[in-house]
């Protein structure tokens, strides 16, 4: 368990990415039964952090954690967001985060939310002197929500909210191919802000099983024949973490657990052994000479940040 920043909650370094509960066109289906069973093994392993949002299966995500979790709230750290509306693009207006929140309260079967959270928002949302940021104080002193602030990508953004705002939490764009948030962590440290780190996997590239032959569809059709190709490059440069036997995708999340500014790593997962092939990673943070070799690797791949890879 880690304390997620300053807001208290202790959590589980590695937590539950809900984004393929519920199945979607983009990760393919999923029955209820097999949701709900993995949300009760997290559960039973003592993974209590659940990080969802409304588009996440087209609603279906917080609907599936509602039921699985009924007579269990107490045991889970609840994260969700607002902005991307199911089917009907983004809406980031104070009147839209009323109604996403008031659904979401519904669909998870809670009274409050332990974080609540702008979700990926245009850059002018990000100040906190946008209105947005004084309906979600309004949320919290209801009782609504405990927590906020937002799911953001680069050391830029994270500055930004970090500058303007009284966020408590953040959700960051984070794993060995994108490194750039942590540029920003000397600002994480100093505003005790609790840190979730998405995408930890990078779309499963980390996890080894993908080749310059590779072909995708649903969300990770979004590469190119050619960026497939330096991402199977890259990976092949990653071979020394393996000599151990460890499976990449444990040292991938291991090496986000070097970082004592994470309080929680969210991967997601589609069965069991995933599940636990994840929650196992926190037996294998890495060392801080490893770190500052992945560090290094970022550095020279990236031109030091200035060519970063595209997500």
């Amino acid at each position: 368990m880690r304390r997620l920043g300053r807001t208290g909650l202790m959590v589980s370094d590695v937590g539950f990415g809900a984004w393929q509960l519920g199945g979607s066109e983009a990760w393919g289906a999923m029955s209820d039964a097999t949701a709900c069973g993995l949300i009760h093994k997290a559960l039973d392993l003592s993974c209590n952090l659940f990080d969802t949002a409304p588009n996440y299966g087209n609603t279906n995500s917080e609907r599936l954690l509602g039921e699985a979790l009924a007579g269990k709230r107490d045991q889970a750290v609840l994260v969700s967001k607002f902005g991307h509306v199911p089917g009907e693009g983004e809406n980031f207006s104070a009147e839209a985060m009323w109604k996403s929140l008031h659904d979401s309260l519904k669909r998870l079967k809670t009274d409050w939310l332990d974080v609540f959270l702008l979700h990926s928002p245009p850059p002018e949302f990000l100040n906190g002197s946008h209105p947005i940021w004084d309906a979600m104080r309004r949320a919290r002193d209801e009782g609504k929500i405990r927590f906020f602030g937002a799911s953001v990508d680069v050391a830029s953004e994270i500055r930004t909210v970090l500058d303007t705002s009284d966020a408590q939490v953040l959700e960051i764009l984070f794993n060995v191919f994108h490194q750039d948030a942590r540029l920003a962590f000397s600002q994480v440290r100093e505003k005790q802000t609790g840190i979730l780190t998405k995408v930890p996997l990078d779309s499963g590239w980390l996890t080894g099983k993908y080749s310059a032959d590779s072909q995708f569809t649903g969300v990770r059709a979004r590469w190119t024949e050619e960026q497939i190709r330096h991402r199977a490059k890259l990976v092949g440069q990653l071979d020394w973490l393996t000599t151990d036997g460890v499976p990449l995708s444990q040292k991938a999340i291991g090496y986000l657990l070097a970082y004592p500014e994470v309080s929680s790593v969210i991967p997601g997962c589609r069965s069991i052994e995933q599940m636990e092939s994840n929650l196992q990673s926190a037996r294998h943070v890495l060392s801080e000479t490893d770190r500052a070799r992945l560090e290094r690797f970022w550095e020279e791949f990236t031109g030091g940040g200035s060519n970063p890879l595209p997500w």
